[in-house]
């Protein structure tokens, strides 16, 4: 390779015989330093050489995953042949009317308060949430009656404050859960899938907390994505170090809209306990027949006026953009290339996958625009008491990434089952 300052991915990929997305990958995942100039990555000739360093010390190997272990080459692909081990539960019984909990949570990325939400619905008691969103934080504050901390919870100030907060409401009482739902970009299904992301990290703060708060239970919520990741090696190895501090999870994927809920979101539910008890996860309570669909959730909304203060702004649009709106089929984007954002969502079932998108929000299936953030939330299955803080955009990244309560209701009532809290 010819020797000056600066390189291309496009260049070493060639040097290296490696993809440019493998190049990428250790770019996200700090093995090979870069410098971003406009939208392009430029890696300075010292950071070379120290990607050659490391490659010389790791031989034969080219990969790492999220948890900074060299990954092997050629890694089968998950099979799927087994089914999960997951012991269901009934909890349409209590699912009306459950009686209240002495039963106590902590929500971890906790965002808005989706999860939360749904776990005080199943009657469990809210100790803190935690997240450095800081709309996201209004709108907990808003919306809970205990507290929030808002921080990086990496930085040890971040988890002492926590951890303080934590102890001064639980006043000497038990911690039953700690819920979090980690952040899930570098696991995503969608774009370059980047295993290396940095963000991955943040699941080993978790598993820090759980390790040192001691919950009896942990519920831990990703997308589903994250089995496929590596071979399933990722998923393994979240149940690996869970059980190394005294934690038998079980594993599956739950469809919200099987909960009540108006969207058809799929996610990955872990639940675990170090108390040896059955780990459940709760039976279905619809079938795809009784989906309750996106017309249903949002048909009041449509003559409902311009309201800020209940998050119902309607977006403007032009004329020609309008036209495109109503001409596009439901279940289809509005531009090709384009899977999940400027989608329609269907009338007479549940919506697609509610997302931000940076703007490319979800089409309404009737009107020539985009989803309010009112109509949005009635998807997720967010009452309408619960407002969002935070300016249009802020408030759409909010409900676009939260757990649906109705789904997180469902889940504490399956722990409070496991717990045997629920008659």
């Amino acid at each position: 390779m010819e020797d000056r300052a600066f390189y291309s991915i496009a260049e070493i990929a060639e040097h290296f015989n490696l993809s440019q997305k493998s190049i990428r990958r250790y770019i996200a995942g700090g093995q090979l330093g870069a410098t971003k100039v406009g939208s392009t990555y430029r890696i300075p000739k010292g950071a070379l050489e120290n990607f050659i360093n490391l490659r010389n010390h790791h031989q034969g190997c080219d990969e790492y995953d999220l948890f900074g272990n060299v990954v092997e080459k050629d890694v089968p692909a998950r099979k799927n042949s087994s089914p999960d081990a997951v012991n269901w539960c009934d909890i349409s019984v209590k699912w009306e009317t459950p009686e209240g909990s002495a039963m106590t949570f902590v929500d971890c990325f906790c965002g808005a308060g989706g999860l939360s939400k749904g776990l005080e619905l199943a009657g469990i008691e809210g100790v803190c949430g935690l997240d450095w969103f800081k709309e996201a934080g209004m709108t907990y504050e808003r919306n809970f009656d205990h507290p929030f901390v808002n921080g990086d919870i990496t930085l040890p100030e971040t988890k002492e404050k926590f951890y303080s907060t934590v102890k001064e409401r639980l006043n000497g009482r038990h911690l039953d859960i700690v819920a979090g739902g980690f952040p899930c970009q570098g696991f995503s299904m969608a774009g370059n899938r980047i295993v290396d992301d940095p963000r991955n990290s943040l699941y080993k703060e978790l598993l820090e907390i759980v390790r040192h708060l001691k919950p009896d239970y942990v519920i831990c919520e990703n997308v589903k994505g994250l089995r496929s990741m590596l071979g399933g090696k990722v998923e393994q190895k979240i149940l690996e170090d869970f059980r190394q501090i005294g934690y038998d999870m079980n594993v599956t994927v739950l469809c919200a809209a099987d909960y009540k809920v108006p969207q058809k979101r799929e996610r990955v539910i872990f639940i675990g306990n170090r108390l040896g008890r059955t780990n459940y996860h709760p039976e279905p309570l619809l079938i795809p027949e009784e989906y309750v669909t996106t017309g249903e959730a949002i048909a009041d909304l449509m003559d409902h006026p311009e309201d800020k203060a209940f998050n119902h702004v309607p977006t403007r649009h032009k004329p020609e953009m309008e036209a495109r709106m109503l001409a596009c089929p439901e279940g289809r984007s509005l531009y090709k290339g384009y899977s999940d954002a400027w989608k329609k969502c269907p009338w007479n079932e549940p919506s697609c996958t509610v997302k931000e998108n940076h703007g490319g929000v979800n089409i309404h299936p009737k009107l020539p625009r985009v989803l309010t953030a009112r109509e949005m939330a009635r998807l997720q299955s967010f009452p309408d008491d619960f407002i969002f803080e935070g300016p249009k955009n802020k408030q759409l990244v909010q409900i676009g990434n939260a757990v649906p309560p109705l789904l997180g209701k469902a889940i504490g009532l399956a722990v409070r089952k496991s717990a045997e809290d629920l008659d």
